[in-house]
């Protein structure tokens, strides 16, 4: 299991391609609790997961949301 902090917006990379066409893997967090629902950044379609099986495929966090706005 990963140990690295992620937030609400925060672009994460999955070890697994998304199934459709664009065979992106990486996903914007949309939804945060028990659950956590991503959304596919190259077709805009919503996972819903588990948030242990989130941290099992999830690979890395590419990029943080609060980092936009601290870079000023």
């Amino acid at each position: 299991m990963i140990n690295f902090k992620y937030d609400l917006h925060d672009i994460v990379e999955m070890k697994k391609l998304h199934p459709c066409a664009s065979r992106c893997k990486y996903f914007q967090i949309v939804r945060m609790g028990a659950d956590i629902k991503i959304r596919c950044l190259g077709c805009g379609n919503y996972i819903m997961f588990p948030r242990e099986e989130f941290e099992k495929k999830v690979r890395r966090k590419i990029d943080s949301y609060e980092s936009k706005f601290l870079e000023k």
